[in-house]
């Protein structure tokens, strides 16, 4: 039988004899290396593109099946890799939801301090990387100057530069060391020094504006129907924030705004999470200011881990390590969807368990899936070379797309 390979169903020949379909990715160093565009150019302009995400395949939700809960944390990480910590905490809430367990105080104040460190951590990164693909090498290097200066703040928390594996179920893995919070606040300033810098490097300057203004356009409507969310859905106008609307941890006792766009454009969503550095560098200084004293994690064997000292001391903690490591916390059957506002728009684990120590089912409403799904509406009828902006403008990152 002869064999007779696929055939796309759509942007596979032309209509057109003077239109031209073209690849872009997915080794195209703009597509990040998982992305492939499929795009139908008359001359300079896209007519019609269809994009094509899954060279990643990750395998998030079916491998987390198979591990018991606190085996899932590190593949949380690899969702979202520049914002790490958010997808720590949205997961462990959702499985703390089911167990119906309250944190202490001070555990939830330091995850509302890291989230929103970490989400400058992540939009740094996006506007790092938005503004290099354009040429904009002097504005790059400040900014990666300023999330090695975080990156190595966190890796004294954490252990670890990108991926933290630093919640538990019921708390944190340990409290602050000393110091932690005075390096704290000189990163902060350093960090404000260099975003003001690029403030003046890029809000002005009249090749970025060509490049952002005006590009990439889309309505409030346009955007919720696509189901944007985040600095993508706020870059419209709209004030959609779950810190704000749906508060969790500490956000309702923090004061912040929420920054809006005008158009909806590639300049917009630059300029929202700009803004967006500023609201969080507030709001990690009110936590500062809050923070309370107590433990970290609550004291419950059934679900935290035994600190290391008495599993190596005392039976009664390394029986109790044990049966956590290779059964897993018991977790009540039901199912659950927990959102949080992570630094890319909603963040939601869909949990079902059926009261053992693993998830039933696990289903992450990756923000990054739904941006991609209408990145084509945003980038037809545009110039090839406004591809790269508006693909940079949305931020996806493969490890949450194709998961």
């Amino acid at each position: 039988m002869d064999y007779k390979s696929p055939v796309r169903t759509t942007l596979t020949e032309t209509a057109d004899p003077d239109h031209v379909i073209v690849n872009i990715g997915p080794s195209h160093p703009a597509t990040h290396g998982t992305v492939q565009i499929i795009a139908e150019i008359d001359g300079e302009t896209v007519k019609r593109a269809d994009i094509h995400c899954g060279y990643l395949h990750r395998g998030f939700e079916k491998e987390s099946e198979h591990h018991t809960y606190h085996n899932v944390i590190p593949y949380t990480d690899r969702l979202n890799y520049c914002s790490a910590l958010n997808n720590n905490f949205a997961y462990a809430d959702a499985v703390e939801k089911l167990l119906g367990v309250q944190l202490p105080p001070r555990c939830i104040y330091l995850r509302t301090l890291l989230s929103e460190y970490n989400r400058i951590a992540d939009h740094i990164t996006c506007v790092a990387a938005s503004v290099m693909e354009l040429g904009a090498m002097t504005a790059f290097l400040y900014l990666m100057t300023v999330r090695d200066y975080i990156f190595e703040h966190l890796n004294q928390l954490t252990g670890a530069r990108l991926t933290y594996s630093y919640v538990r179920i019921g708390g944190l893995a340990r409290d602050l060391p000393d110091g932690w919070l005075e390096r704290l606040e000189e990163v902060l300033q350093f960090t404000e020094n260099y975003v003001e810098r690029i403030h003046g490097l890029l809000d002005r300057n009249r090749i970025f504006i060509d490049r952002m203004r005006n590009v990439g356009v889309m309505t409030p409507e346009h955007a919720l129907n696509w189901g944007y969310t985040g600095p993508t859905l706020r870059s419209t106008g709209l004030a959609m924030d779950l810190r704000k609307d749906s508060p969790y941890l500490a956000y309702a006792d923090l004061d912040f705004d929420v920054p809006v766009g005008i158009k909806g454009d590639n300049f917009d969503r630059y300029y929202v999470r700009m803004c967006e550095i500023d609201e969080s560098i507030a709001m990690v200084r009110q936590c500062v200011r809050k923070l309370p004293d107590g433990p970290v994690s609550i004291d419950d064997p059934r679900v935290m881990l035994p600190k290391k000292e008495l599993v190596y001391t005392q039976i009664e903690a390394l029986v109790n390590h044990f049966k956590l490591v290779i059964d897993g916390i018991k977790v009540p059957a039901g199912e659950v969807y927990v959102a949080h506002e992570a630094p890319n728009g909603e963040l939601g684990f869909y949990l079902i368990s059926d009261g053992s120590g693993r998830p039933y089912k696990l289903h992450v409403r990756a923000p990054s899936f739904l941006h991609v799904g209408g990145l084509h509406t945003l980038i037809e009828g545009g110039q090839i070379s406004d591809i790269v902006p508006t693909f940079g403008s949305i931020n996806m990152i493969g490890g949450e797309c194709d998961r």
